[in-house]
């Protein structure tokens, strides 16, 4: 059976850094594997992809020696079981804004004794280059559970949520985060409120000895990001990156081109 890269860089204590994937196409997720990116994240919470179209993205991305992740729609078990047992190799769970939520994405993720996840599927082995048995025997070792510190209640109960055993990242979503503060949202803020969340997160990872992960669009920020300590990166999306070029180019040209490039 494989080994979950990424889960052994972060036990490690090494950064981990990944992009998302916001495009409901298995061909630009084999494309994107390429790239030398630790991880991707097939985004299943703001697409229309389905969960088809993300059992063919972790194939494809597994099979690049890339790690695949899934943002799923919901912290709910049916959706946490579907992407595990059609091929990811992680999950990353939004809004867990409490330490019962944070233990409930863990039990949907993880095998008996650790979890209530039930036995079942045939792609999770495909992925992980293994048979039933071994997936079985070893999933609990392998599998990254990642949950979203993005709202303010997340923070008020962050040293609840990051001592959860089971819990292998705590990653920040800025923009929710801004937006539940009642702010604009955004990638990066200098705002005094969202600094000293961020900062309370890193500092009960820290405590907690579970690494720290955040959303950025910048590689200067994403190099901050990993000199404050964070470990888990997300840099922007697969759009982002293309759309960003695409209007380079176009300003490049002179072309008229009016709409700002999104970030995400």
């Amino acid at each position: 059976m494989q080994t979950n890269l990424v889960r052994a860089k972060l036990k490690r204590g090494e950064p981990a850094i990944g992009t998302w994937l916001v495009l409901p196409d298995p061909f630009a997720a084999r494309m994107m594997a390429d790239t030398g990116f630790d991880w991707l994240t097939v985004e299943l919470e703001h697409t229309p992809t389905s969960f088809e179209t993300a059992a063919l993205s972790f194939l494809n991305i597994a099979a690049a020696g890339c790690v695949p992740l899934a943002r799923v729609p919901w912290n709910t078990g049916e959706n946490i079981k579907r992407v595990l047992d059609t091929g990811a190799w992680g999950i990353v769970v939004p809004m867990v804004n409490s330490r019962a939520e944070a233990e409930a994405a863990v039990k949907a993720a993880r095998y008996q004794p650790l979890g209530q996840r039930s036995i079942g599927g045939q792609l999770h082995t495909a992925t992980f280059a293994t048979d039933g048995a071994t997936y079985y025997a070893r999933a609990n070792d392998e599998i990254l559970v990642v949950i979203m510190a993005e709202h303010v209640d997340a923070i008020a109960h962050i040293d609840a949520i990051v001592s959860t055993p089971g819990v292998d990242v705590v990653f920040i979503g800025p923009n929710d985060l801004l937006n539940s503060m009642g702010k604009p949202p955004a990638f990066h803020s200098d705002d005094p409120q969202f600094t000293a969340a961020i900062a309370k997160v890193l500092d009960a990872c820290k405590r907690h000895k579970v690494p720290a992960g955040i959303h950025v669009v910048d590689p200067a920020i994403a190099r901050q990001r990993i000199a404050e300590g964070f470990q888990f990166i997300a840099l922007g999306s697969e759009a982002g990156m293309m759309l960003g070029k695409a209007a380079e180019l176009v300003k490049e040209l002179g072309l008229n081109f009016s709409k700002a490039a999104i970030k995400y």
